[in-house]
């Protein structure tokens, strides 16, 4: 049903109902009903008629509204589909291609990293194509993809989630999360690490703060070396979710990636 049969619905039943009653009381039923008490009977009529149609009209749009916001769901995963196809074959065909002069080298060693990479991209693709949105909470999709991250690299995360209900737009769950992938992809290919750490907050009314830190060898700050690590695509992303990003060296040792927004979110 279209808001537009909607406008004409609320345009017409009203005034064909109480009209005609109107019309009929006053043709047929004044000789059997005085002015004071059709007046009572209007009134309770109109009452009980708007509250059945108000009823009526907004558990369908609610119905229509969630129905759009399913379908908004999916778009976005679907659109993070195809870029992760993209960057799954740009990323396996490289792989690939240092595999095969690898193995012509007969440089064993590295040709098995290139195989651990390789396994270790897919497996994170087929999670990715495996998770969407209503399988669970932006939370609950986070923290299974932390242990299998975790499970797969050998390298332990504490992640600390303090995320409102309904607080990001799936759009915005997809760029956050990918994000949170490129930056732990980082960790495992790169900071030689034992242990990370992520924290992701929500505040009222629409702030949010995600920080991702290890105990590695820390990474050069951005540059020139700034596609090597991914950086570029999330600066991208931080752009899309209107957050600023700060990447600096850990007091410990290691690095520290913090994203800030002050205008991401929803409203509820």
């Amino acid at each position: 049903m279209t808001y537009r049969i909607f406008y004409w619905l609320t345009v017409l039943i009203p005034t064909v109902i109480i009209g005609g009653f109107e019309f009929v009381r006053h043709d047929f039923l004044l000789p059997y009903m005085s002015m004071e008490t059709g007046n009572v009977y209007i009134t309770l009529m109109t009452l009980l008629l708007s509250f059945l149609f108000a009823t009526w009209m907004f558990r369908t749009l609610e119905r229509m509204n969630a129905k759009i916001v399913e379908e908004q769901a999916r778009r976005a995963v679907y659109e993070e589909r195809e870029r992760l196809a993209r960057e799954l074959h740009d990323g396996i065909a490289q792989s690939l291609f240092f595999l095969n002069v690898k193995l012509r080298q007969g440089q064993l060693d590295d040709a098995r990293v290139a195989v651990s990479a390789i396994d270790n991209h897919v497996r994170q693709a087929i999670f990715n194509l495996r998770s969407l949105p209503e399988e669970g909470s932006l939370e609950q999709r986070l923290k299974k993809w932390l242990t299998q991250w975790s499970a797969l690299s050998g390298i332990d995360v504490s992640p600390v989630l303090q995320i409102r209900e309904n607080f990001f737009t799936p759009a915005e769950e997809v760029q956050l999360f990918g994000i949170i992938q490129e930056a732990f992809a980082n960790i495992r290919k790169h900071a030689s690490a034992h242990h990370s750490w992520l924290h992701l907050t929500t505040t009222e009314p629409r702030s949010w703060t995600l920080a991702i830190e290890d105990d590695g060898i820390g990474m050069p700050m951005p540059s020139e070396e700034a596609k090597k690590y991914g950086l570029s695509m999330m600066n991208d992303r931080a752009k899309q979710l209107q957050a600023t990003i700060d990447i600096r060296p850990r007091e410990a040792g290691g690095t520290t990636i913090v994203l800030t927004s002050h205008s991401g979110g929803t409203t509820k």
